[in-house]
């Protein structure tokens, strides 16, 4: 194995110099380290290389055809779409992804901006550094009203891990739970509602649904304007499973209560996004950070060493490639 030559080449996306990554660096001798590795400089960083770890590079059919010596690509990341699998089958490149390294980190954000919103914690702190409380003649505000969580109902749309981690949460809080029927059934069936009959229910919407064809612009202004006045989206799926324009729309018309928004339909953001303008009312708005716990991203290299290490031993047919 003395001969195989890694490259990592987008640290900076999982690694902020708060990492242990020696379990990884410690399988081959040979490593190349990329904090960022921009489109046009993926081919001279890969020429030569064996083994890629990425989270967000694209390997599609023209750059794989140019890299004879890759073999295996292994992604920081659950998330596969940034591959051509079918021409990784093809050239017969393994693909490695990890999955549920993330669950608590996410689910505890969700409940950060869940309570966030429900109460009024921006508001208050905004007030209280303003100087309102000094010149309050009362040792408490009742300006912004506050909610409890108890006896509210919890809608999710998607219902894998991360999904079930926030419903744990939810529970500890004594919130009522409601299942979307997956997108794209017609008819409700194991208890799960279709999204049309649950979004007038509920008092907080949780999206934990990946973004496919199906998906995109699921949470439009029609599935809004469904939705309680009283009710908050929370959303870190993927930002395009929302209308971020109608989103910004709703909020300034009063239709929803607030929104908790981790992910957005372009990232970076411009800086004309529909969600960054400031008339934008009751909006947490977080910088795709909700899976990006110090513990978390330390799973990840330790799932990325011992896929590694799978592929090493020969033991990689033991594990899903999803080809």
């Amino acid at each position: 194995m003395t001969h195989l030559q890694g490259a990592i080449l987008d640290e900076a996306t999982f690694n902020a110099n708060d990492l242990d990554l020696s379990a990884l660096l410690g399988l081959i001798p040979h490593w190349h380290r990329y904090p960022s590795t921009a489109l046009t400089q993926r081919v001279a960083h890969l020429k030569g290389i064996n083994i890629a770890v990425a989270n967000k590079v694209v390997f599609d059919q023209p750059l794989l055809s140019h890299l004879p010596d890759l073999k295996l690509i292994l992604l920081t990341a659950t998330g596969m779409d940034k591959v051509d699998l079918n021409s990784c089958k093809t050239l017969g490149i393994a693909v490695f992804n990890v999955t549920d390294y993330c669950t608590s980190s996410v689910a505890q954000h969700v409940f950060s901006l869940i309570l966030a919103l429900s109460r009024q914690l921006i508001p208050y702190q905004n007030m209280t550094k303003q100087g309102d409380w000094s010149c309050s003649k009362h040792f408490s505000s009742l300006q912004f009203p506050i909610q409890e969580l108890k006896g509210k109902t919890l809608g999710l749309v998607g219902y894998g891990a991360l999904a079930k981690g926030v419903e744990i949460l939810a529970k500890a809080f004594e919130m009522k739970i409601l299942i979307a029927q997956r997108v794209g059934s017609k008819t409700a069936s194991n208890g799960r509602l279709l999204l049309e009959d649950l979004l007038p229910q509920v008092d907080v919407l949780s999206l934990h649904c990946p973004l496919n064809s199906t998906t995109q612009g699921l949470i439009n202004a029609k599935a809004l304007q469904r939705m309680k006045s009283t009710a908050f989206l929370i959303n870190t799926a993927r930002g395009g499973v929302v209308d971020n324009s109608a989103l910004a729309n709703a909020l300034r018309q009063h239709q929803i209560a607030g929104a908790g928004i981790d992910v957005l339909d372009i990232e970076p953001p411009p800086i004309n996004h529909p969600l960054l303008a400031e008339d934008v009312p009751n909006l947490i708005l977080t910088p795709h950070i909700a899976w990006a716990s110090v513990e978390a991203r330390q799973r990840v290299i330790d799932h990325v060493a011992y896929n590694l290490q799978q592929w090493l031993s020969g033991q990689y047919n033991k594990v899903s490639l999803n080809l």
